[in-house]
């Protein structure tokens, strides 16, 4: 069976295309897809922790992402550069996950053999 990458790309408000492609994953993973996630660009905002979506009256679908070691998703990486471009670090994220400078980053993604991006 072919590997399965989501790649996030935006933030997680103000577009259902976090939400969607965190439901992609799961089901995916249910169906024992093996599925790895992949967060750049303003995609690293979607683990960030202490959102608040209430306040701008979006559904919270951020806490969701906690459940992926349940269906056995447990790659998942984050590019190095994008959280440090941002102001950020590993620490901020709302889970552990596998922080990568680019150029592994990309490797990853290069290895898997399908990849949507949201």
């Amino acid at each position: 069976m072919k590997q399965l990458g989501i790649l996030f790309t935006r933030a997680p408000h103000g577009t259902p295309r976090g939400r969607e492609a965190l439901d992609l994953a799961l089901l995916g993973a249910s169906y024992d897809i093996p599925t790895r996630l992949f967060f750049c660009g303003d995609g690293v905002y979607q683990l960030l922790k202490g959102q608040r979506p209430g306040s701008i009256e979006g559904r919270d679908y951020i806490a969701t992402f906690k459940a992926l070691p349940l269906y056995d998703v447990e790659e998942i990486w984050v590019c190095a550069t994008s959280l440090a471009e941002r102001g950020l670090t590993g620490d901020d994220l709302l889970m552990a996950v596998d922080v990568a400078d680019k150029a592994h980053f990309a490797q990853e993604l290069n290895q898997t053999e399908q990849v949507l991006t949201f």
